[in-house]
């Protein structure tokens, strides 16, 4: 059994804040690059950077075959949300689209609420209806300046709630990196298909092309940080709660914030700079009310 080390686990949490939004960036510069070829190469190389990991660490890598059809839909839902997310990047400043797809921990917090009978507490559902009213304050902007996009980050939260969720009922009996890494095969094949018949579709984000040198070499690195980012969040949950780790989370959107600026020269306007910091505040309290709440007895929850 692996011991908490909380700081460790911080630390880790802390260069998936930051390597994230790299990934993100990385995929806003390949806007002009066909969508299933990032997504192509994003999944390929997450498989092909796991399996030799799987191999060293002697890790078991094997779904249950009765997993199987909630690992496909796990891994379709992570190709679209990837997807819509890399899309609306395209148009939207980072730190914008990033702000919007953080409504998704308000998201799990209602459909846990709907399918699983989980109670939320008014307190936390409040927290859900001002953070989902921050969200739509950085929506707005961007929804007068380049329209139907700007919902593609919201879309990209209800996607990877639901992956989440899927996630949930697979991890207990799977290896992280084992999972992962059949995911990424997984997607690869379901691309094989997409890209067969895409070659006819006169949509150009489906056409297949040969990368230049510029291309080649970001396509390398959204794979190799996107595989990262999730090796680090995977890890950071080996030495630390998730409750201790779910506000480190949020500083994610201050440095795609910043990286936004240094790369883009994009910064949010006023009212998408006070949606941003509306829906911080209140995802940070619905964390400190989880975590108030799981200190609390029975008796005392009910009392309040």
């Amino acid at each position: 059994m692996t011991q908490d080390r909380p700081i460790l686990g911080i630390t880790l949490m802390l260069g998936f804040c930051v390597i994230a939004p790299m990934g993100d960036a990385v995929a806003k510069l390949l806007g002009h690059t066909p969508l299933v070829l990032v997504i192509l190469v994003r999944f390929a190389l997450q498989a092909l950077l796991l399996f030799p990991l799987i191999k060293i660490g002697q890790r078991n890598w094997r779904i249950p075959r009765a997993l199987w059809g909630l690992v496909a839909l796990r891994t379709v839902l992570h190709m679209v949300g990837i997807a819509a997310m890399f899309t609306a990047l395209k148009y939207l400043p980072l730190a914008d689209a990033v702000a919007i797809a953080f409504v998704c921990p308000f998201i799990l917090l209602v459909l846990g609420r709907l399918f699983m009978d989980e109670d939320i507490g008014w307190h936390r559902l409040w927290a859900c209806v001002v953070g989902f009213a921050g969200t739509l304050m950085v929506i707005q902007p961007s929804f007068a300046t380049v329209g139907w996009p700007a919902l593609l980050p919201l879309a990209t939260a209800v996607i990877f709630a639901l992956f989440i969720i899927t996630t949930r009922q697979v991890a207990k009996a799977t290896d992280p990196l084992g999972l992962q890494a059949v995911s990424g095969v997984f997607a690869t094949i379901l691309m094989l298909p997409v890209i067969f018949f895409g070659q006819w579709s006169s949509d150009a984000a489906l056409h297949l092309i040969w990368p230049d040198l510029s291309q080649s070499l970001l396509l390398l690195a959204i794979g190799v940080l996107g595989t990262l980012a999730h090796l680090l969040m995977t890890w950071s949950l080996r030495y630390a709660s998730s409750t201790a780790l779910a506000p480190m989370q949020y500083i994610e959107i201050p440095v795609a914030t910043l990286i936004g600026w240094l790369v883009f020269n994009q910064f949010p306007n006023a009212l998408a700079g006070a949606g941003i910091a509306i829906t911080m505040a209140a995802g940070l309290y619905a964390v400190w009310r989880e975590q108030r709440d799981a200190q609390l007895t029975p008796q005392a929850q009910a009392a309040e």
